[in-house]
């Protein structure tokens, strides 16, 4: 009997990739990561699957920058708008802004403005400016205004009930008496103040409010000049002059008719800016027109008007000189404490309730100029870009976070946060901008596409970013606006080897997937680094199912495998069949 022909059995193994990672930089990489990923996201992992369509809100015509609240707040061609609808804070000057919220209060810099987002009605200049035209009258007057009805100035002393107050001028300085019953004489007044009157027809006190750190000069009476507080603003009532009440002592009264004398409130100039406990924060480092200033500031408690408060109270405004050199590049607020970097420190102020706040410093990586926006904070965790990488800062020294990102450098990056994930919108040293997100509960990074983001704001669940380059203000989620036509989305592997040890080599990819209604994918080989991607594969679905997409290379000493595919897509695993062959 003639036997069968003999067929040889050639024994296979396999090895599945079913946790997949994200972005990483090198020449060799881990399994399951990526070399390059485009559009894709790590909401389904361990599975590889394509980030949701993003809404396209609106178009800007020259935005400034966006802020979370209630709602969201953004500076479009300069006007503020809320919510949607534009505010009554219009002229704002071109440019980025710094959008810093305070209670209901959206404050706007450098333009130093502000808006009440629970009074659309309440809005203006936080700084203010009074220069008289008329007549400017001084008296003798009381911490409320009210002026003495009788004032005597002489060397001795006047007897009981022929006036109010005695200015005593009998020695070098004048001293303000007045009767007391219970000494039984005449005793010195511990607070002097000083009226002035002006003809400003209800200007001044829509200017200035009680408590407000002034600069007064141009007067006459030379005490009322410099920095003061005022201890009391009037309206024009019955066709009483408007007035302020200062600290000062007025021999007697009188009347300034020539010159004109100027009342100011103003703001430091400002790098950057925060809030923390009921005050804003804020740094420059530069010259002011007299002096060169590196200083660190906050306004006086619950007032973002008044930097130039101080009345000896816990609650006033505060400043501090510091003496590390260079320039602020960035400020935030992390875990109830004002903190400001340099690009080598980090400064951090401990508020303190009797107003002696304390500043320490921390020598290490701070933020890198020119991305004072990439500080965000993700569970309780801050981050930020630095002039090498992405830091991980919890009050000690700061960690890398971005080693998946390699040695190829990036500047002026912008951050959001949503969830669990650090997104931050970069430009390589090549000049490509790149949108990376970073998963912090599983450590992966995922770079998206390369969205050049002016600024995020997140509010209620979506995380809204603006398009530095054509404007428009995408949700990135996807959860308003106008969908996205379609995602198309990549992946590349490293550097994979044909043949392994033992004389096996690869025969087959097997790639299992779920395709959304009308999405596809398919796959390309690029062998011996030639630079050129061969189409091993494609599939489309009509339907939502799980397919499985065999692909078969050719033989090479290595190769690269790239996905690409439009629409929804969760890639459960990708295996590798593995041949044995012979020895030779």
């Amino acid at each position: 009997m003639r036997g069968l022909p003999y067929i040889g059995y050639k024994r296979t193994s396999r090895l599945t990739t079913d946790t997949f990672g994200g972005w990483r930089e090198g020449l060799r990489i881990g399994d399951g990561e990526w070399s390059f990923t485009e559009n894709l996201t790590s909401s389904a992992w361990p599975m590889l699957a394509a980030r949701a369509p993003r809404g396209l809100v609106r178009t800007l015509t020259d935005p400034g920058g966006l802020l979370e609240k209630d709602a969201l707040a953004l500076v479009d061609n300069g006007t503020l708008y809320y919510n949607g609808l534009p505010t009554g804070l219009i002229g704002l000057s071109p440019g980025e802004k710094q959008l810093v919220s305070m209670g209901a209060y959206l404050c706007i810099w450098p333009d130093k403005k502000y808006f009440n987002t629970a009074d659309f009605t309440d809005y203006g200049n936080m700084e203010a400016s009074y220069s008289s035209s008329g007549s400017v009258q001084f008296s003798l007057c009381r911490s409320d205004g009210t002026e003495y009805e009788s004032v005597t100035r002489s060397d001795t002393e006047p007897t009981r009930g022929s006036c109010e107050v005695w200015i005593d001028s009998s020695g070098n300085v004048s001293v303000a008496m007045e009767w007391s019953t219970s000494a039984g004489g005449w005793v010195q007044i511990p607070t002097v103040f000083t009226k002035l009157r002006f003809t400003s027809h209800g200007e001044i006190p829509a200017l200035f409010a009680e408590s407000d750190g002034v600069h007064i000069e141009g007067a006459d009476f030379e005490e009322a000049n410099g920095e003061k507080t005022l201890y009391a603003v009037g309206g024009a009532e019955g066709g009483e002059a408007d007035f302020v009440v200062i600290v000062g002592l007025l021999d007697e009264s009188m009347t300034q008719q020539s010159g004109s004398v100027t009342i100011e409130r103003t703001i430091p100039p400002l790098d950057f800016v925060c809030e923390c406990q009921n005050r804003l924060w804020g740094c420059y480092y530069g010259n002011d027109g007299e002096r060169n200033l590196n200083e660190i500031y906050c306004c006086a408690l619950g007032d973002f008007k008044n930097w130039r408060q101080y009345r000896g109270l816990s609650t006033d405004a505060w400043t501090a000189s510091v003496g590390s050199d260079g320039q602020w590049t960035g400020a935030v607020n992390y875990l109830g404490r004002p903190v400001f970097f340099k690009e080598n420190r980090i400064h951090l102020v401990t508020p303190s309730a009797a107003g002696a706040h304390q500043v320490d410093e921390l020598v290490c990586r701070g933020v890198q100029k020119g991305s004072h926006k990439s500080l965000q904070v993700v569970n309780e965790t801050l981050f930020y870009k630095s002039r090498v990488d992405i830091c991980a800062w919890q009050g000690g020294f700061p960690e890398t976070a971005s080693a998946a990102l390699g040695e190829l450098r990036y500047y002026d990056a912008v951050a959001g946060a949503f969830g669990q994930c650090y997104y931050v919108s970069m430009r390589a040293e090549d000049g490509n901008w790149h949108l990376f997100v970073y998963d912090i509960r599983r450590g992966l990074w995922l770079r998206e596409d390369d969205l050049h983001t002016l600024c995020f704001a997140r509010v209620d669940d979506e995380l809204y970013a603006i398009d530095a380059d054509s404007g428009k203000l995408w949700a990135l989620r996807g959860t308003c606006g106008v969908p996205e036509a379609e995602v198309n989305w990549q992946a590349v592997s490293g550097v994979q080897y044909y043949e392994t040890a033992d004389c096996k080599y690869l025969s087959r990819y097997n790639v299992k997937l779920r395709l959304d209604e009308g999405a596809s994918v398919a796959v390309y080989l690029e062998y011996d680094s030639s630079g050129d991607w061969v189409q091993a594969g494609a599939i489309e679905n009509s339907g939502l199912r799980t397919v499985l997409l065999p692909v078969r290379p050719r033989r090479c000493d290595h190769m690269r495998m790239k996905l690409v595919g439009t629409g929804g897509v969760k890639i459960f695993s990708i295996t590798r069949v593995l041949e044995v062959g012979s020895d030779e």
